[in-house]
């Protein structure tokens, strides 16, 4: 019996209807630099498609936790942002939810990963959604990459084990994933506690003020608790201990009345600087150097309530970063903006059409939607009209012109890169956070973690290329971490992101 599988195209991939696929690697947008245009109809599917591959819990980050606190802004960024929830002396009710990227409900959470930073303001403009990591980067710039990298650190098909041979293949094919697995792999890849982490936006957004003015921002929210780490050992013996460490962690503390905090900084960016900054300010593999940039203080977000119920108040929550409100918007970050698509389409899938309905995901403002009916519809809106426009006294939205959250964009529709900026490449800061960032010790112990997981089944010509990738990150570190393989001595690495 012949399959799909023995029909396999030899020439290139294929959309799902059979037809030769454009690009796997690239998105369709307006010049190399320009937004994502919802005529993509590949990248859309992709998309779609991977948000229903696995039912029903997240794909990615479905172990995870979280619960209920405040944001209080004590700063004046007023000059930047006219966002009602970032004025002097707000106060906002919010949700936050923490989680690993690749296991699943059931794994230990204190595996090697990046560990998801999601948070939900419930203003009085609506719901604002800041869904970031615990790291500043990520491991791609792309969206249409985005499946292939969360389907490396998941599971083979033949086996259902999780295999460092898929996760290196993936990163030493896109060396765009250094500055990111450089952290997974050090001392970042294991947070003690989800409280005493650092979350980040990653992405960046844009601000507009009271008069119109745009900036490009940056979050970051410092924990209060100071940062702590696991050693791989320790990390190793409490997934064999207590596999809901972290869960348990953050749940008894606020029962206790140790209530977790974050100071929340923006990195601000004039909007005229990014065309010419030495990096792609909209690039998530990169960071902007606090020298460039430096931290301006904004507020304090601290989680003080526990959910009454996890599955209502946890699991049905509903992140997208596509949520935004007056005085935020988002920006040409690629991979932005294949997420406000993403999101929201991975909530109608895995919760149901009406995901916005449920008290965890509601507004706390009216709303008045032109969305209508779908599977378990509980709001409604009378006899209304259900059109726009109409003669029936309901109103309906109808700015034109120039918007006040856009940016400019010029050129023919392609598939490409970003265009490289003065100081853009690949392993340049993943390099600095090596030699700079990095003390003797934790050089020391990113080299054994990465030979370790190296050691761990990585094969011929995937090895090779590894080597490679560190050498271009840090030529000693490289070389250290290539001795070490040949030798066949190195600790075990920790589960997680380098294990199977």
């Amino acid at each position: 019996m012949t399959t799909p599988a023995d029909k396999r195209s030899t020439t290139g991939s294929t959309t799902g209807s059979g037809a030769p696929a454009p690009s796997d690697r690239n998105s369709l947008t307006i010049g190399a630099d320009g937004p994502i245009l919802l005529h993509d109809v590949h990248f859309l599917e992709q998309m779609a498609h991977f948000n229903r591959e696995k039912v029903p819990e997240r794909q990615p980050h479905a172990k995870g936790a979280g619960a209920f606190g405040v944001f209080e802004t004590t700063e004046d960024v007023s000059k930047y942002t006219k966002a009602a929830l970032f004025q002097p002396g707000a106060r906002t009710d919010m949700l936050a939810r923490f989680s690993t990227v690749a296991g699943e409900q059931g794994s230990p959470d204190t595996w090697r990963d990046v560990r998801g930073f999601s948070l939900k303001f419930y203003t009085d403009e609506g719901n604002y959604d800041l869904v970031g990591n615990n790291t500043p980067v990520f491991f791609v710039r792309d969206p249409m990459k985005f499946p292939h990298f969360i389907r490396s650190q998941k599971r083979l098909p033949d086996s259902g084990l999780r295999d460092n041979h898929m996760q290196w293949d993936f990163w030493t094919n896109n060396p765009e994933t250094a500055h990111q697995v450089t952290y997974v792999m050090g001392i970042r890849g294991l947070p003690r506690t989800w409280r005493h982490m650092n979350g980040y936006g990653s992405h960046t957004y844009m601000w507009i003020n009271a008069a119109g003015e745009k900036f490009w921002v940056k979050y970051h929210f410092h924990t209060e608790q100071g940062m702590e780490f696991f050693s791989n050992a320790e990390a190793a013996a409490m997934a064999g201990k207590d596999a809901d460490f972290h869960r348990g962690d953050l749940f008894n503390a606020i029962a206790r009345g140790d209530h977790p905090s974050w100071i929340l900084s923006v990195q601000v960016m004039p909007y005229a600087d990014a065309k010419d900054y030495r990096f792609n300010p909209f690039d998530l593999t990169k960071v902007w150097p606090h020298a460039d940039y430096p931290l301006i203080k904004v507020g304090r977000m601290t989680l003080n309530r526990n959910p009454d119920n996890f599955f209502a108040q946890i699991e049905q929550a509903a992140f997208s970063p596509g949520n935004t409100v007056p005085g935020i918007g988002l920006s040409p970050d690629k991979m932005l903006l294949g997420r406000a698509f993403a999101y929201a389409d991975a909530q109608r899938n895995r919760i149901g059409t009406n995901f916005h309905q449920l008290p965890v995901n509601q507004p706390r403002c009216p709303v008045n939607s032109y969305l209508f009916d779908g599977q378990m519809a509980y709001h409604h809106s009378g006899n209304a009209p259900v059109h726009a426009t109409n003669s029936g006294g309901r109103p309906w939205a109808d700015e034109t012109g120039a918007m006040a959250d856009g940016w400019e964009a010029d050129g023919e529709m392609v598939r490409s890169a970003y265009t490289l900026h003065a100081e853009d490449d690949d392993f340049g800061q993943p390099g600095t956070m090596v030699r700079e960032v990095l003390g003797d010790a934790e050089r020391d112990a990113l080299v054994d973690q990465v030979a370790g997981s190296l050691l761990g089944g990585v094969r011929s010509p995937v090895l090779e290329r590894a080597f490679g990738y560190w050498k271009s990150i840090d030529p000693d570190v490289g070389q250290r971490i290539e001795d070490k393989v040949r030798a066949g001595s190195a600790p075990e690495p920790a589960e997680g992101m380098g294990e199977g």
